[in-house]
């Protein structure tokens, strides 16, 4: 059993949308707070997948001590209970070195499941699965959505109906238990989610649409550049399947579509630039439904320092206990 005064038991936590700008002032705070980063992105698990996630460089790593990236190969399942149990496992740790955890990303899921408490998975149905993956293949997702929004409103709320992956889950959960996948979660918020922090502060970035839109848009340009069609062809050339999840992400499954001749460069770069402004739209959902983020313009650095200098002068000097 270790003690850590709760002085030094605080948990940081800066998010927002893909290309906002959240990795320099992340390293900035860092630098100031004498944190330690933790990411909560899906994909930045992986390794060999670098340009298409927008990791931090080696040169960003070495100012400060990164988590939780490149520790997954490609064709490993990564999913939000084993994010729980790293993250967990990275936060304690930092907090032995009493430095200070900043966890930052943009992967919303991740982040609600270290805040609130992650649903203990019920076993796979097969049975069931296999059924619904074939009316998947027969009828189409918009029909099994709609499904769903009948049987689970609150889980198609927060379910894009071309994530099958998810459709398919929560329609299996309630065809298993007939009780609802939100129902489910409602009930164990909270009991399963790691305690091992005295206090949390989140903060979000935010900007104008248009000025999103035109970050995205740069980031595409500049990853391309940066040479994501020799990461991809790298990928693949060890073997790694094109139909892998990994692979599917965006910004793989579209390079791969280039390298295959399916789209030209033009129609690779048009597409993965919607898709990615599509997917912040997403992120803000999955933000803003928590309603502990505070929100900041992206331009305004300084209100940010100085509310993290605030929240730490304001944390009182007892005990947290880890087992």
């Amino acid at each position: 059993m270790k003690t850590i005064p709760q002085s030094m038991s605080p948990v940081l936590v800066l998010v927002g949308p893909t290309a906002i700008g959240k990795t320099a002032l992340s390293l900035q705070i860092a630098e100031r707070f004498d944190c330690e980063i933790v990411s909560v992105d899906s994909m930045q698990v992986y390794r060999y997948m670098d340009i298409g996630t927008a990791k931090a460089s080696v040169a960003e790593r070495s100012r400060v001590r990164h988590h939780l990236i490149d520790i997954a190969d490609p064709d490993e399942q990564y999913d939000a209970a084993r994010f729980v149990r790293d993250a967990t496992a990275a936060i304690i740790d930092i907090h032995l070195r009493k430095k200070l955890p900043l966890l930052t990303g943009g992967t919303g899921l991740y982040l609600k499941a270290l805040v609130d408490g992650i649903f203990e998975c019920l076993p796979v149905n097969h049975q069931i699965r296999t059924r619904l993956q074939q009316r998947l293949a027969v009828e189409g997702p918009a029909r099994l959505y709609r499904e769903l929004a009948s049987c689970d409103p609150p889980s198609a709320a927060r379910i894009h109906v071309n994530d099958s992956q998810r459709l398919l889950r929560a329609l299996e959960i309630y065809q298993a238990t007939g009780i609802p996948w939100s129902s489910h979660l409602r009930e164990q918020r909270g009991r399963t989610g790691p305690a091992v922090w005295g206090s949390i502060l989140l903060l979000g970035l935010r900007c104008d649409r248009q000025t999103l839109y035109a970050r995205i848009n740069e980031r595409c340009r500049q990853m391309i550049a940066d040479g994501l069609e020799e990461e991809v062809r790298g990928l693949l050339a060890r073997g790694y399947r094109q139909d892998l999840p990994s692979l599917q992400s965006i910004g793989y499954k579209h390079m791969i579509k280039y390298i295959d001749s399916t789209w030209t460069s033009e129609q690779m770069l048009t597409y993965l630039s919607r898709d990615t402004r599509r997917y912040a739209k997403r992120q803000f959902t999955w933000f803003n439904g928590m309603d502990q983020i505070e929100w900041y313009e992206v331009a305004t650095g300084a209100p940010i320092i100085e509310r993290i200098a605030s929240w730490r002068d304001e944390l009182s000097p007892r005990a947290t206990t880890y087992r």
